[in-house]
Formats: structure tokens, C-alpha cells, sequence
């Protein structure tokens, strides 16, 4: 059988710091939840909902098809795993200080939970005036010092805060202290991870994982440069948001209809983040509506994009960054610099 664009059923967690935006974004059906915190919209343990392969689990899917669904970049690191997580986030309360861990901690520590290290970077939707993060530390910080002052509830004063607003790329690498706080709607693409390290959460009773944090912390590590986007076309109508060896991330504003291709090294993930439009395949075509995703196998081939009026989507892929990214940045002639600030080695 032929792969196809994989439309998934979506996962919706209740967290308590979240909110009521999502509900109306996602134009779910009544009666809405008390709260949507999180939408998990592309997740292994998703099942898929349309075509021959509805019902089956998109692990079951990549375990089927190998490189036909992921590519050829991503076996060679996660044997027959879907590799990436693609959710929004609704915060209406201040989530908790946490951090995430790398690989080789994951694969070390935690290889029970089948979990990967995570690495993950943010597209702002909606940030409420003075909406802020908490992203990494205001200076170098001690271990020592870092644990003294979760004990003895000092450890806002260390931390660095940063204003945001809609539009705004975040990259979150792992070893990164970080919070959304109140007021941020945003998506997120991630790798196949779950696992967070909470250091500090306002009092509320959830576990706190202090001893696991202080390994993965990078505490000599200033925060991350703001990411600075770089157009691909001259119309703007592509945008490379930002770039890593985990993932990239795009955002596609289309007014017209816009012909492309798959490419053998990577799964794409179409996320409609504004508008309504069709996507085509030689097959057969899907209509997409704000707030879905669907999963383009490698193995696809040509497709075509065409909005109702006009859309804006966000296109996610596993890179291959020499060739796929920078190669192809230092012949639209960007500098260096210009590349250093949306991909990150």
C-alpha cells in the first residue's frame, strides 16, 4: 500500500495551568473542557484517522514502514521511532521552572520510559501585553548555590526573564531552565519526549524532580541568542523560523497555491496555524482548517498547497543542516552571522 497524508487524533491534556483559548481554536464542539493545556497533535501514540491505515497508531505506522514514513535522517539515531512531538500550549497560569534533558542522559537515565532527550523550540501565537518567559539564568550560577536557592524559595531572582510576543521564535535546547508563564499561546515542535524536570511550581502538589534537574542543567551556559528568522522567498511567503539537527521549523504564508515536494530524508508535519485551504496529493486531496496537522511520509512525493483565501501554516522536518539548510542559506547569499541566528549546531 501507498503512504498518504496522515491526518491523527489529536490528544488533549487538562494540566491545571491551563486554559480556555485552545477550545476555540481548535473549534472543538460543545460542551468545552474546564481546561485544554495542551494539544498533542502529532504523537507516536496518536491514532490515525483517515484512509486505510485509520485506527493504527502512528508508532505502529513507522514501525510498518521505516524510511517510506520518517526518512532516511532520523533510523540512523532512533532506530524505527516517530521522532518528533508537535503540540500547542495554552498557558493561563505560570507553568513550573523545569528543564529537559539530552540524549545521552535519557538513553542513560531514563531508557525505561522509551523516551528521547528534549530539545524543543516555540512559535508564540497569542502573548497577552506584558507576557513573559523565564528562559535560563540572569549569570552563571553554581550547582551548589542553584539547589540552595530552590531550597529556601530564592530562585526567581536568578533567573532571566524575557518578554514575547506573537511571532516569536524561542528555541529551547536541552539543558535550557525555562517557563511559559501566564498569558502565552504558542506551538511547539519537539523530539519524542516526555520527560521534565520540575525544579519549582508555585506551591502546587506535583512531584518536584530536583536531584535529576541539577545533572542537566547547564549552568555555566548563558541563554540562548534570540532567534532571528530568514526569509526563503523574496515575497516572504516562506520563512525559515529556526533549525537544528532535531528539527526545523518553517512558516508558509500562502495567498496562491504553492507546488512542492517531500523529500526522501524526512517526514514533514503541515501545521494550519490561520486560514482554511486543500491539500493535494496525486491520490487524492485533504481540506485542512486552523489548528490541524497532518504528516507527510517521505515516501509521498509531489503535493500542492492551496489556500481557501489565504493561510498561514507551519512546516516541520528533520534536517539534514549542511545540505538541506545552510548549504542552500549561503547561496541566497546570507552571511555567517545572519545563518548563526535561525540554525543552531
Amino acid at each position: 500500500m501507498d503512504l498518504y497524508p496522515l491526518l491523527l487524533e489529536r490528544h488533549l491534556d487538562n494540566r491545571v495551568w491551563g486554559g480556555q483559548k485552545l477550545a476555540f481554536f481548535l473549534d472543538l464542539p460543545p460542551p468545552h473542557p474546564e481546561r485544554i493545556a495542551e494539544s498533542w497533535q502529532v504523537f507516536d501514540a496518536n491514532r490515525v484517522l483517515n484512509g486505510a491505515l485509520a485506527g493504527a497508531a502512528l508508532a505502529q505506522v513507522a514501525r510498518d514502514y521505516g524510511e517510506g514514513l520518517v526518512g532516511t535522517l532520523s533510523p540512523p539515531r532512533y532506530g524505527s521511532d516517530f521522532p518528533l512531538l508537535a503540540k500547542f500550549i495554552d498557558a493561563q497560569k505560570d507553568l513550573s521552572i523545569q528543564v529537559h534533558p539530552d540524549d545521552a542522559y535519557a538513553h542513560r537515565v531514563e531508557a525505561h520510559t522509551g523516551y528521547h532527550g528534549k530539545n524543543e523550540a516555540w512559535y508564540i501565537l497569542d502573548a497577552e501585553p506584558g507576557a513573559d518567559l523565564c528562559y535560563h539564568l540572569a549569570r552563571p550560577v553554581s550547582r551548589d548555590e542553584f539547589a540552595e536557592a530552590v531550597r529556601t524559595d530564592a530562585l526567581l531572582p536568578l533567573l532571566n526573564r524575557r518578554p514575547v510576543r506573537a511571532g516569536d521564535v524561542v528555541f529551547v535546547p536541552a539543558g535550557t531552565l525555562h517557563t511559559i508563564n501566564a498569558g502565552i499561546m504558542l506551538f511547539e515542535i519537539q523530539q519524542k519526549s516526555d520527560l521534565t524536570y520540575r525544579v519549582y511550581d508555585y506551591g502546587r502538589p506535583r512531584p518536584l524532580h530536583l536531584e535529576k534537574a541539577l545533572d542537566v542543567i547547564a549552568f555555566d551556559r548563558p541563554p540562548p541568542t534570540p532567534v532571528r528568522p530568514l526569509p526563503l522567498t523574496r515575497d516572504g511567503a516562506r520563512t525559515l523560523l529556526m533549525a537544528c539537527r532535531y528539527f526545523a521549523m518553517e512558516r508558509w504564508q500562502l495567498a496562491s497555491t504553492l507546488r512542492t515536494t517531500t523529500r526522501p530524508s524526512s517526514l514533514e508535519i503541515l501545521t494550519l496555524i490561520a486560514g482554511r485551504g486543500n491539500l493535494s496529493w496525486e491520490q487524492g486531496d485533504i481540506a485542512l482548517q486552523t489548528g490541524e496537522s497532518v504528516v507527510l511520509p517521505a515516501a509521498l512525493g509531489g503535493y500542492a498547497i492551496t489556500p481557501d483565501d489565504q493561510l498561514t501554516m507551519l512546516r516541520c522536518y528533520v534536517p539534514d543542516l549542511e545540505q538541506e539548510i545552510i548549504a542552500p542559506l549561503r547561496q541566497q547569499g546570507y552571511s555567517e552571522e545572519q545563518i548563526g541566528g535561525a540554525v543552531f549546531e
